[in-house]
């Protein structure tokens, strides 16, 4: 009998996952105690932008012409429990307020809340991602509060989705963790991914520990090579170097490679951020916190990105914001998405606006999630309206549509024709060439 899947909590992770699963053959059942974003969700909307999953869903959800029936959505853990063979736990760990440390209490609510209804054999599979010993104390809970006792089993099996890709990294994964003490659970966990593994997905078997550690572990190395080439930034432009040459030229070493070396602002959202801090948090706990005190410097050296980016812009304008207009390019923490949560975009904007500056901003798709979070910026339609009597330009998110705009064309309308590359992502050429004085960070100034 084919198995039949539940996905708990239907944020970014659960309702790409929700999804997925669906387009993978199974009869799903998505939980939410959002009674708002269930009615979304049945009606084939998403609650964020991610390219593809809107489309994704309309092809599974039921009641909506057309689909395959297979994605339904429910408020009520009973039904979930009735319902689902495995249950994929996918709720948010967000950082505590004051503290490095992740907050677990929306897993365990979601835990407890589930246990008492698995009356019958089930696998609960942990995504979320939370700090190392969490899943041997989740599945000791687990067993003592579940009907089913040591038949309501708990594998982890940690999400590595980068948003603007999430649907392709669900449907497609470059690797699967699984986190088990069984073969049982095992066996399940190959029976879910079985697609995706004939495809050739590796699937990696290993204990409670390791699983959780692997994600952290993963973010933390993209972390620090983020920060490392954007310290050689800072040393470059110390030292009058071209920071992109220099990032092309290390990249040819396979060891190397040439992703992520990027200079900028820095990385933001809702995963590196969080996820470097509370693995800080947590190896202080276990007595291993000097194995990682070179995070804080990763995260010392991606802060200050913010704070230099400010100082340049202060000083393109003549060394005060006041009675200054500023157009930022950007307000998501990255393209392909219209998550600003730690949006370096945001922070240079919202920190220049409390300087004195007139800021406007624009971008593709954040526009409606930036203006809850700093109502007190200025908002455009376009990049042109933004750019429009500005004494200088940021560009802050690498959108293609900023890659693509006419320099000549906003030329014409800016106050100024300054611009600053916080992504380095610009061509210098073309915008010198249209009468921009252009600037990046960690590069020659012409």
């Amino acid at each position: 009998m084919a198995l039949k899947i539940t996905v708990i909590g239907t944020g970014y992770l659960g309702a790409t996952h929700a999804a997925a699963m669906a387009e993978l053959g199974f009869e799903v059942l998505g939980l939410d105690v959002q009674p708002e974003k269930i009615e979304m969700l049945r009606r084939g909307e998403v609650p964020m932008y991610e390219p593809g999953l809107a489309e994704l869903l309309r092809r599974h959800v039921a009641g909506i012409e057309g689909s395959t029936g297979r994605l339904r959505f429910t408020t009520s853990y009973e039904e979930v429990g009735a319902f689902g063979d495995v249950h994929f736990v996918c709720v948010n760990t967000p950082q505590k307020h004051g503290e490095y440390a992740c907050d677990m209490s929306y897993v365990e609510a979601a835990f407890d809340a589930l246990a008492p209804h698995l009356t019958r054999p089930a696998l609960v599979v942990g995504k979320s991602t939370v700090p190392v010993g969490s899943a041997a104390r989740l599945a000791r809970r687990l067993t003592a509060a579940a009907p089913a006792g040591a038949d309501a089993e708990l594998a982890w099996n940690p999400e590595f989705l980068r948003e603007g890709f999430a649907v392709q990294d669900t449907l497609h994964p470059d690797r699967l963790v699984a986190g088990v003490t069984s073969e049982r659970a095992e066996a399940l966990l190959r029976e879910v991914y079985a697609t995706p593994i004939a495809e050739g997905s590796p699937f990696v078997v290993m204990d409670y520990p390791t699983a959780e550690l692997v994600k952290t572990a993963a973010n933390s190395f993209l972390a620090t090579k983020i920060s490392f080439i954007n310290a050689m930034a800072e040393v470059c432009e110390a030292a009058d170097g071209d920071v992109v040459k220099l990032a092309e030229a290390i990249g040819y070493d396979e060891r190397i490679g040439k992703k992520f070396l990027r200079a900028g602002i820095g990385f933001g959202g809702g995963c590196l951020p969080k996820d470097i801090r509370a693995f800080m948090a947590r190896a202080g706990e276990l007595g291993a916190d000097q194995a990682l005190t070179f995070l804080r410097e990763v995260d010392s050296i991606n802060m200050r990105r913010r704070g230099h980016m400010v100082e340049l812009a202060r000083e393109a304008v003549g060394g005060g914001f006041l009675g200054k207009r500023v157009a930022v390019l950007g307000a998501t923490f990255k393209p392909d998405s219209d998550d600003v949560r730690d949006s370096p975009a945001l922070n240079v904007a919202g920190q220049i606006h409390l300087q004195g500056g007139q800021v406007t901003v624009y971008d593709p798709k954040g526009m409606a999630n930036a203006q809850r979070i700093f109502p007190t910026l200025g908002y455009a339609e376009s990049a042109l309206e933004a750019v429009r009597g500005a004494h200088v330009v940021l560009h802050l998110t690498e959108w293609r549509e900023f890659r693509e705009l006419d320099p000549a064309e906003l030329a014409e309308v800016a106050g100024e024709r300054r611009i600053l590359d916080g992504r380095n992502a610009l061509d210098p050429t073309l915008w010198r060439k249209a009468g921009w004085t252009y600037r990046a960070l960690g590069r020659p100034s012409a």
